[in-house]
């Protein structure tokens, strides 16, 4: 089964009305009892809830460009509200996978989020440290296929501009990066674990770029999903134990310091044989266009 790391249970939602709560509780209610039976780590990622596994505590102030999204209104005040992660590649512009923005994740249509925000330079969610800035617009791939997670990417456009220190380049195409064995790090503060153990500080591991080849015999298109070359990136490592996981949906992997994938979707955390997959960012870059100030 093909899953997507982004986050919805871990934080308490709040919603508008209760009618809407309701109609989630019923939802998940339903899929759980029609679903197969899955067995490991699999299984617990079947509600898309997964910090970086393998990964190690970082400074956020060194990395800001690593952001958080956050929206109080839609998944509480605890760890400030984040369900997603993201990219700024921009003064006033960053990056997510576009399934963060979906119904299926907000509860809601996304224009019906009035807070939402990145949070850039807070190690840990519980605290205020950092800065928070509100989003003034998204733009979704309008090419973004939720069935098998093509050019799974979304646009943010700041309300107010950061610092050039805060923005990461993107990798284009034909660049080093992207070469199979190339040294390459994810950010997120997802599930550290794969058992729903999520952190409040940020957190990388280092993985590698991995050959297309050995992404496609991963994902070959059977239950667990079909990785595409042309619109997909995956890393890790060919035993397993570092790897993305739920809550770090549209978070950077960044490769020799420039931004080459989003978190997009996966099987497992950290699991042998089963790479994380990414947007490949050389793929978008039409759609994200060219970052202004």
């Amino acid at each position: 089964m093909r899953l997507m790391r982004c986050e919805r249970t871990s934080a308490v939602r709040v919603p508008e009305r209760w009618a809407a709560m309701l109609a989630a509780l019923v939802t998940a209610l339903v899929g759980a009892l029609l679903a197969p039976p899955v067995q490991g780590a699999a299984a617990q990622e079947r509600d898309p809830d997964r910090a970086v596994i393998g990964g190690y505590a970082v400074n956020a102030g060194d990395h800001p460009w690593a952001v958080a999204l956050s929206s109080r209104a839609r998944f509480g005040s605890e760890r400030s509200g984040q369900f997603c992660g993201g990219a700024v590649v921009g003064p006033r512009t960053a990056v997510t996978a576009a399934h963060c923005l979906t119904r299926e994740v907000l509860g809601v249509d996304v224009g019906q989020v009035r807070d939402l925000r990145i949070i850039t330079g807070r190690g840990d969610l519980t605290g205020n440290a950092g800065k928070e800035v509100a989003v003034r617009s998204v733009k979704v791939n309008p090419d973004f296929d939720a069935r098998t997670n093509k050019g799974d990417v979304a646009v943010l456009r700041l309300a107010e501009s950061l610092p050039s220190s805060s923005v990461v380049p993107m990798a284009g195409k034909g660049d080093p990066a992207y070469r199979s064995g190339t040294p390459a790090t994810v950010y997120g503060w997802g599930d550290t674990t794969g058992r729903g153990n999520y952190s409040n500080t940020l957190r990388a591991a280092r993985v590698g770029i991995m050959a297309d080849s050995s992404c496609e015999r991963a994902y070959p298109g059977t239950s667990n999903g079909k990785y595409d070359a042309a619109t997909m990136v995956c890393a890790g490592l060919e035993a397993g134990g570092r790897d993305a996981c739920q809550g770090d949906s549209g978070g950077p992997l960044v490769a020799r310091g420039k931004l080459v994938g989003l978190v997009s979707w996966g099987v497992g955390c950290g699991e042998r044989g089963r790479p994380g997959v990414y947007t490949r960012i050389s793929a978008v870059q039409s759609v994200i266009g060219t970052p202004r100030a």
